[in-house]
């Protein structure tokens, strides 16, 4: 089994590569119910409007709604902690938001492309390849030829930061 979080952009000989065998997967992103349930079977008392409340932070991915419950069952944190965008930089996503912001920061086009997306409140056209590039980094969704961000986590934290030089 071969398994890797993300796209390879380097260029590979197909014949040797790892990466061309199998089948790809993409995780989609988690519904309320399947919210609802992990947080069930982390043994919280979860009600919808909590379940709502984090998707609309995280826009439902698992590796984000996993990281929150873990926290919240470990009672690290609580919930209007997590919230709180003032937090976003040290709170428990502050791992995952700096290696997104070291991305970026290696790839100076991709973060003004991805610049533009959280700079503005309407969805952003961008070339073909920036914008399969920050799908691939969760970064954005696409709706068409259109970027928007990902998630309010990943809007909020980046408005500022995704600034080329920062």
């Amino acid at each position: 089994m071969v398994a890797h979080s993300s796209e390879v952009y380097i260029p590979l000989n197909v014949n040797q590569s790892p990466f061309n065998v199998g089948l790809p997967i993409e995780l989609k992103p988690f519904t309320p119910e399947q919210v609802s349930d992990l947080a069930q079977r982390y043994g919280l008392e979860w009600t919808d409007a909590e379940t709502q409340q984090l998707i609309e932070l995280v826009g439902g991915y698992p590796y984000l709604i996993q990281v929150a419950l873990y926290h919240l069952w470990h009672q690290d944190v609580t919930l209007d902690e997590v919230l709180q965008p003032d937090g976003f930089a040290t709170g428990i996503y502050s791992e995952h938001l700096q290696r997104q912001l070291w991305n970026l920061q290696q790839h100076p086009e991709l973060a003004m492309a991805y610049n533009q997306v959280v700079s503005t409140a309407t969805p952003v056209e961008l070339s073909l390849v920036q914008s399969i590039r920050l799908q691939s980094l969760g970064l954005v969704h696409l709706q068409g030829n259109l970027s928007l961000p990902g998630c309010r986590l990943y809007a909020d934290y980046f408005r500022d930061r995704s600034k080329p030089n920062r």
